[in-house]
């Protein structure tokens, strides 16, 4: 049995993509109590596994995934206003920034934990305050990683994007999770 540790619809059509059964579950991780210390990348991939390690249901592959956005090595917070997701926006604006996208594969039977890190750099193009406020009026992207909603119309924000796997900047990197998954014994093909 998979069980996906998230109940965010757009985690859930991806990990839909592979073609494996799952079922999804509410985490039980706090990640305000959480240490958000250290490195964008670790803290993503600590908050994974935290999320993975959380759901204890007996004979289960657990999925967790989290996701931090960082500029010139600093962690950007989620804005949890349209205020502060509009600042975001204007930070980001013209500038490239780095999407950390955890995965992280828990055998609840063993304690056998895999977790990995996809990494995307995207170049955000530059917005007037104009464009700003048009998006924001579309998608509401509040508490979105990056203040953005690259599924929806946030992908018109963007110059360029550089990394291996898209579906990463969604939240649930898809190559890395069907690769942590056939080392459990998963493969969607099989």
């Amino acid at each position: 049995m998979i069980v996906l540790a998230s109940t965010a619809k757009h985690r859930a059509a991806l990990l839909s993509r592979l073609g494996v059964a799952f079922e999804a579950a509410r985490p039980d991780f706090d990640e305000e109590a959480a240490s958000a210390e250290g490195a964008p990348a670790e803290v993503a991939r600590r908050f994974a596994e935290g999320k993975a390690r959380s759901v204890r249901r007996p004979g289960a592959l657990v999925i967790g995934a989290d996701q931090t956005a960082e500029l010139d090595g600093v962690s950007l917070p989620k804005p949890l206003t349209m205020d502060a997701v509009a600042a975001q926006l204007r930070q980001l604006a013209g500038r490239t920034h780095t999407l950390h996208s955890a995965v992280a594969v828990y055998d609840v039977d063993t304690d056998r934990m895999e977790a990995d890190v996809a990494h995307v750099e995207l170049t955000m193009r530059p917005l007037s305050e104009a464009q700003i406020a048009a998006y924001l009026s579309v998608d509401h992207p509040v508490g979105s990683v990056g203040g953005y909603l690259y599924e929806g119309v946030g992908v018109c924000l963007f110059d360029d994007v550089r990394g291996a796997d898209d579906s990463a900047i969604v939240g649930l990197p898809l190559v890395v999770t069907a690769r942590l998954l056939r080392r459990f014994g998963v493969d969607p093909l099989a």
